[in-house]
């Protein structure tokens, strides 16, 4: 059965990216020891992401200039980007762009990721609107040994601890990562 998993890096006080939206932050951490995020990947048969963190990802790794680049973060794997503007994309990637509700989108994404799971990427937002319609089953959060005094946060809703349930908790390197089911 396919789940929906948010699966993010986080500073300790709870940001995705600084006030700039940049994760400049979270590269200056040393990676030895990181989770792995390639074994976590082959489980997803889709992304999802919004429209912030697409076009980050498109300028910072250059994937526009360098099309080739883009299969080694998302293989062949379909992107759903929710944006209500036109966006680029790269040469020869699965991006499908959404407007509107989580909802409304729903259905197509997980027909998409075809028995797989699909990986809610970024924002923050975004997870909100898939916990705001009881559709998120887990949260992978990779708390970073780093503090931020604003940006975007990483789930900006309330989440009681009636709804999580602890399920892993583990130092990789410089990280700690959680995971916890979200009861609908």
């Amino acid at each position: 059965m396919t789940r929906i998993v948010y699966y993010t890096a986080s500073t300790l006080n709870g940001f995705l990216a600084d006030a700039e939206n940049s994760l400049a932050w979270l590269f200056a951490v040393d990676d030895a020891g990181a989770p792995d995020i390639a074994a976590f990947m082959d489980g997803m048969g889709v992304f999802v992401e919004g429209s912030t963190t697409y076009e980050w990802v498109l300028r910072e790794e250059k994937l526009l200039e360098n099309p080739a680049k883009w299969a080694q973060f998302y293989g062949s794997r379909p992107t759903y980007v929710f944006t209500s503007r036109e966006l680029p994309v790269p040469e020869g990637a699965d991006v499908r762009f959404a407007s509107g509700q989580v909802s409304d989108a729903l259905p197509e994404i997980i027909a998409a990721a075809g028995g797989k799971d699909v990986w809610v990427v970024g924002g923050g937002d975004l997870a909100g609107q898939f916990l705001d319609i009881n559709a998120l089953d887990e949260l992978v959060i990779t708390l970073a040994p780093a503090l931020l005094t604003g940006g975007a946060p990483m789930l900006p809703r309330n989440l009681g601890p009636d709804r999580l349930t602890l399920r892993d908790a583990v130092a990789r390197g410089q990280f700690a990562q959680l995971t916890y089911a979200v009861s609908k």
